[in-house]
């Protein structure tokens, strides 16, 4: 039993599998973030939008 333990902790698979798993969340967590800041900027055009549209007549459907 303590062979393996030893055999599993001298295995540099293990480790790149963490790294590759940190790498990743820290790529999808960026990603996350440039969608949640493109859709708050894209939410503000359109409201932009809307209120032009209301001030020149438009109705809103």
């Amino acid at each position: 039993m303590v062979k393996r333990i030893l055999n599993f902790l001298r295995d540099d698979q293990a480790v790149t599998a963490v790294e590759y798993a940190v790498m990743l969340a820290l790529i999808l967590g960026a990603i996350i973030s440039a969608i949640g800041s493109v859709g708050a900027q894209a939410g503000g055009w359109w409201g932009g939008i809307e209120s032009d549209l209301k001030e020149h007549g438009f109705p809103h459907p």
